[in-house]
Order: C-alpha cells, then sequence, then structure tokens
C-alpha cells in the first residue's frame, strides 16, 4: 500500500467563492459588540458554537464560560485546555492566537445554589452579558434522578432568573432536545405542558437525598424511560414560563447530535455516543448482535449544521425581530432517513476495507435482532463467553482484564439504545424550510442547514478516521498493520465458522441413526396423537348429530 492510500484528517474548507464576498453576512453582523454568556462550553455541542462564533464573528465583545473546577484544575486551566484541541487550528491560522482572549472563564457551576457564583461574578454578568447560550445538562441517560433534577432542571431555572436581572439582557437560547416529549409520536414546532410542576420536582429533590430520591424514581419518570428526558422536559416547561411572562427566550430542540460533517474538522467528535460509538464497537469486533428492527431509523444531525441552526435562530430573533418563531427543531429525518441497517452496512465496509481499527479482537460481523430473546442469546454466546474467555487470557499473561468490563458498559449502552431504537417519532421541522429561503447566497454558504450534497460514506469514512485519531489516538501511520490484522481477522473467523459447522455435521452424522430415530418417534407420536384426537373428535361428533337429529314416529 502506498502512502497516497492513507486517508488525510487535515481538512481546509472551501473558500466563500469571490460572486459572494459582496453579499453582507447578516448572521456575524447580530453578534457583534455583543457579550455572551455560554453554559455547557466544554461539551462537545459547546466547543463547536464557541469556534463557530470566534470564527465568523470576531468582533464579538466578550465570551463568558460558566465553567467549574475539575479534576484539580481551575477554571481558566480548562479554558485553555480546550483551545489545545485541534477542533481550534482553523480559528487560529485564520484569526490568530489573539481571538482566545475574547474568552474568559466565570468560575460557577449549574448544578449548584445560585449556580455557584461569588457575588463579584454574578455581577459582572450582570451588568455586562446581551445573550446567554445555555447548553449545559447532563447527558447521562441513566443518571440519578435527584443529579439530574438539580443540573438540568433547576439549572435551567436558575440561569433564566439571572437573565431576568441583567442589565442589557437581548435573548436568552434554550439548547433543549427533540427527545423530550417521547409520548408526542409527532412533535410539533410549539410548547407542550411538562408532566408535572418542574418547581415542585425540584424542591422535593433538594428535600431529599439521592437514596431516597431513587427509591422512588420509577414513580416520578411515570412514561419516561430515563431522568435526561424527563428532566429535559421540566426545563422546557421552566423555558415556557419566562416566555410567557415577556422574558426574550427561544427553545431548540436538536435531535442526536453527531460528528462535524464539514467545517472545521470533517469527522471530529469528543465521544462515543450515538452511531460513533456503535460504529467503534463494531469495528473493534466486540458487539455482534443488536435488538432493534433494522429497517427503522433515528434522527441525526451533524454538530456543525446544529451550532449554524442555532446562529440561524439567534439572527432571526434579534436581526429580524422575528418575536413569533420561538421554538425550533434541529432535525433531519423529514428529509434524510438512514436505517440502522445502512449505518451498519456502511460502517462494516469502511472498517473492513479500508479504514480498520487497530488490534480488533475478531472480525467485524453480527446482525441485528428483532427478537429480544434471540438477541439476550447472542449476547451470552458472542459478548460475554468470549470476553471471560479472553480476561482469562490476560489475566494469564500478566495484564489486566478488561473486556468483561467493556462488555458491560456495552449491555448499560444498549438498556439506552434499545428504546429509542425500536420506537418510532417524526419532528416537524418547518422553520428551517422557513430560514432557507430568508438567507441569502453567502449566509447559505457559511451557515449551511440542509443536505443536498451529501455523500454518507464519505461522512462516515471521515467519522471513522477523525475517531480513530481523537478518541482512540490510532495515528493515520498505523492504517498498514491495521489491515494486515483485519485480513488476519477474517481468516480466523472464516477457519472458526468452518470449525463450527464441521463439529455440527460431524456430531449430525455420527448421532444419525440416534437422531433418525428419535425424529422417527417425535413423528409417530404426533401422528397417534393426530388420529387419537381425531378419532374421538368424529365420535363427540356422531354423538352430538344422533342426539340433535329430530325422529320421526309413525
Amino acid at each position: 500500500m502506498s502512502v497516497d492510500d492513507i486517508p488525510k484528517p487535515n481538512y481546509s474548507p472551501t473558500e466563500l467563492p469571490e460572486e459572494l464576498k459582496s453579499l453582507p453576512d447578516r448572521v456575524s453582523e447580530t453578534l457583534v459588540g455583543k457579550t455572551l454568556l455560554i453554559t455547557g462550553g466544554s461539551g462537545f455541542l459547546g466547543k463547536v458554537l464557541i469556534e463557530k462564533i470566534l470564527r465568523k464573528s470576531p468582533s464579538v465583545e466578550k465570551i463568558y464560560l460558566l465553567m467549574r473546577a475539575k479534576k484539580g484544575k481551575e477554571p481558566k486551566q480548562r479554558v485553555e485546555e480546550l483551545f489545545s484541541s485541534p477542533l481550534f487550528d482553523l480559528l487560529k491560522s485564520q484569526r490568530g492566537l489573539s481571538i482566545i482572549d475574547k474568552v474568559e472563564a466565570v468560575n460557577g457551576d449549574v448544578s449548584l445554589p445560585d449556580l455557584g457564583l461569588s457575588p463579584e461574578h454574578r455581577q459582572l454578568l450582570i451588568d455586562n452579558v446581551n445573550i446567554i447560550f445555555h447548553g449545559a445538562a447532563t447527558i447521562r441517560f441513566d443518571e440519578p434522578l435527584r443529579k439530574a433534577v438539580l443540573l438540568n432542571t433547576r439549572g435551567t431555572k436558575l440561569m433564566l432568573e439571572l437573565a431576568t436581572k441583567m442589565k442589557k439582557f437581548q435573548l436568552f437560547v434554550h439548547i433543549s432536545t427533540s427527545y423530550c416529549h417521547l409520548q408526542e409520536k409527532v412533535l410539533e414546532e410549539k410548547a407542550y405542558p411538562p408532566p408535572t410542576d418542574p418547581h415542585k420536582i425540584i424542591r422535593t429533590c433538594e428535600l431529599m437525598s439521592e437514596e431516597l430520591v431513587e427509591t422512588v424514581a420509577k414513580k416520578i419518570l411515570g412514561d419516561f424511560p430515563n431522568s435526561y428526558a424527563y428532566t429535559k422536559c421540566l426545563s422546557e416547561g421552566i423555558a415556557v414560563e419566562h416566555m410567557n411572562a415577556g422574558l426574550p427566550v427561544i427553545i431548540l430542540r436538536p435531535s442526536i447530535v453527531i460528528p462535524i460533517w464539514k467545517e472545521p474538522l470533517p469527522g471530529w467528535t469528543d465521544n462515543i455516543n450515538g452511531p460513533t460509538g456503535l460504529l467503534i464497537g463494531a469495528g473493534k469486533g466486540v458487539i455482534r448482535t443488536m435488538y432493534c428492527d433494522n429497517q427503522g431509523y433515528a434522527d441525526y444531525l451533524p454538530v456543525d449544521i446544529t451550532v449554524n441552526g442555532i446562529l440561524l435562530a439567534t439572527w432571526n430573533y434579534l436581526g429580524l425581530n422575528d418575536t413569533e418563531r420561538t421554538i425550533s427543531h434541529l432535525t433531519s429525518s423529514m428529509e434524510w432517513q438512514v436505517s440502522w441497517q445502512e449505518i451498519i452496512d456502511m460502517g462494516k465496509k469502511i472498517v473492513t476495507e479500508k479504514i480498520p481499527l487497530n488490534n480488533a479482537v475478531w472480525y467485524p460481523g453480527g446482525s441485528m435482532k428483532k427478537s429480544k430473546l434471540l438477541h439476550q442469546i447472542c449476547v451470552l454466546l458472542f459478548h460475554m463467553i468470549p470476553a471471560y474467555f479472553l480476561d482469562s487470557i490476560i489475566m494469564l499473561s500478566g495484564h489486566k482484564p478488561i473486556l468483561c468490563r467493556v462488555q458491560e458498559r456495552i449491555n448499560k449502552g444498549f438498556e439506552v439504545f434499545e428504546y429509542y431504537a425500536n420506537n418510532q417519532w417524526e419532528f416537524r421541522n418547518d422553520q428551517i424550510h422557513y430560514m432557507r429561503k430568508i438567507m441569502n447566497r453567502r449566509e447559505r454558504f457559511e451557515y449551511k442547514i440542509d443536505g443536498e450534497d451529501m455523500d454518507l460514506y464519505k461522512y462516515f469514512e471521515d467519522c471513522i478516521l477523525a475517531a480513530r485519531i481523537y478518541i482512540l489516538k490510532e495515528m493515520p501511520d498505523t492504517l498498514p498493520g491495521a489491515r494486515r490484522h483485519m485480513r488476519i481477522m477474517y481468516w480466523v473467523d472464516f477457519f472458526t465458522k468452518c470449525l463450527f459447522y464441521g463439529l455440527v455435521m460431524w456430531f449430525f452424522f455420527s448421532n444419525s441413526s440416534s437422531i433418525l430415530n428419535f425424529v422417527l418417534g417425535l413423528f409417530k407420536f404426533v401422528e397417534n396423537a393426530f388420529w387419537y384426537l381425531l378419532s374421538g373428535r368424529s365420535s363427540s361428533d356422531a354423538s352430538s348429530t344422533a342426539s340433535s337429529t329430530p325422529t320421526l314416529e309413525l
């Protein structure tokens, strides 16, 4: 294999065509001189939002990031670490290192009372902030209910209350999720009532311990499958309350946010949520079965398209003074529907033929099951038993076993995945269609919110290559070795299957007389039972007929 066959992770976005440079970029103009407060800025979506704002709107006055100390690192250190990501390389090359000075960390914590803000920092925000982008939330679906309520729901309430005190405040952008009103199979771009009073739930969780809340969690959740969906639904209820009270609020409902499609770094992600995790697990050979309808689909949206939608909604409200369109869906399934089977087929082709992952434990394979019982049997046979077997070998070789722990995490992920994979929703996205009509040609180029030129295979190729580099730390120069290993695993898989089927045939033929006698005996038993039932029914029918036939006396 030549060096030219190794995919290149570096990328330069398409330059703005000359004929578009004379057109205004009204979206970036909306943020000129504005001071922003972003929560959740250290998360996947938050990072891409910060990068896009700084790259397209370098004249923004200031960006405050509400950030807590974590793992012994102060907020200032965490911001420095954030900008060391390859995600910001393009920004630095275009705008210079000084652009980072516009970003300042504010020590706070959305899950704490009063947001964990000092009086000085609180006053700083009250005096200066114009726009809040509130995206902080725990996205762990198995998060204890109390923790999820205090962070997702109470945190939103406290942020909204802070906004009401701000002297120069113009807009609160609440980033919700399209999967928070799961009882609605067709979700419209409108407000829905929360399942219960969010303020009562907040007070309950403040007064009760986590252990006590967990004992009644299932009853509180009701039909909601997890604490994430429930608390995000309550958060929307509080946001709608403030909206109705006159606070400038918009609610955006993105669906499942997945790696970057176009800019600034195709395929980039900082987590293994969504299809990326499935592709990595399958590519490593550790996921062999999934319980879902292979023709079903989920709603995905690349993170750069999601960020474009957030900025366009902000411009529409502030720049165009459109205060009517306050709830928007950032979704794709009304236009694109990619089945689970298509994702798996594309992923398998990529990881076996072009971009294999290092040290795959088995050749990628397996299938999706519509039967949960069959899926559970396959989990036992192809996930758990091999994991225990290989971990035993790893322990005997003097190393720390890991595969059983990996399988436990996969099984936990399956619990969340199965609910969403085996249910279907439709999300109306009329607002996005409206946006496309009012944007000029430059804005459509700079803030793309359609998938007209999407090549799904190329996109997943970028995702797997980026996951290799930025998540697994497997550099492109290891691809030749990974391809050789994948060819070996192909033949190991092939000969193992041949051996298995050979053993089955040997067992059948070596015990053919016993098996034949068993089958003949079973057939004879069924035949006797059939004739017994038939003869019994015939006698009964004859007797019944005789008793019910009228006689004629002469």
